[in-house]
């Protein structure tokens, strides 16, 4: 793999970088956020691990800027703050998974790898999905219903996405911890309902037919 290691504090980059390399990964390290957008905009990555807190430009930061510039490389967020509000504001920006600090280079490397090996797994049957007047491009990664253009977070769409190939499939919240956020999350977690209901907001209150469905005591289904 091509990683770029995000870390301003020289020693644990300095592992990290040693850890992937004796792996035979390719490694390239910024030491803060205006270096990483620069190597970012520069080459390509399979994966980023990113340190939240920065000198300069945050990870959040980062990681809306480069979403927003539909660069959906799989970024890892390394962080201290381990709260619930902190870790959905994380994956809020557009990262795919986190690992709170201090951490075991080992389940860096199983999460970096988890990440890489669904990168390269994402099926797309269609480039455009149609589920009653909702529309899904996979590769543009718009949305629209009835005509309206519906502005989604990465995270959102990802789950939107991986609900819309499997409608009419309920879903349990283990699936979709599993295939949305990867690895290691608790089981007790409330991130899945909160996106389910970022998602509601957006793709069904402004509209008189809802497609997200609860099936109580079994998960999530996208249906008519």
């Amino acid at each position: 793999m091509k990683l770029l290691i995000v870390e301003d504090e020289p020693n644990l980059s300095s592992i990290i970088r040693k850890g992937f390399s004796e792996k035979n990964h390719e490694v390239s390290v910024a030491l803060d956020g205006t270096t990483a957008l620069d190597l970012l905009s520069n080459h390509n990555f399979d994966v980023v691990v990113l340190d939240v807190m920065l000198p300069d430009i945050n990870g959040i930061e980062i990681c809306r800027r480069l979403r927003a510039a539909k660069n959906f490389v799989p970024i890892l967020l390394l962080t201290a703050l381990g709260s619930t509000e902190n870790i959905i504001n994380g994956l809020n920006s557009g990262a795919d998974d986190y690992l709170l600090k201090p951490f075991k280079f080992l389940e860096l490397d199983a999460r970096v790898n988890a990440l890489s090996r669904r990168a390269g797994q994402i099926q797309k049957p269609n480039e455009i999905i149609t589920i009653a007047d909702l529309q899904i491009n996979s590769k543009t990664k718009s949305v629209s219903r009835n005509g309206d253009t519906i502005v989604l977070t990465a995270k959102e769409f990802k789950l939107l996405y991986y609900l819309a190939i499997n409608s009419e499939t309920i879903l349990s919240r283990e699936q979709l911890l599993d295939n949305v956020w990867d690895i290691n999350f608790e089981m007790n977690t409330n991130v899945i309902d909160v996106y389910i209901n970022y998602l509601r907001k957006k793709i069904d209150k402004p509209y008189e037919t809802k497609l997200i469905h609860t099936m109580k005591g079994l998960g999530y289904v996208l249906k008519l």
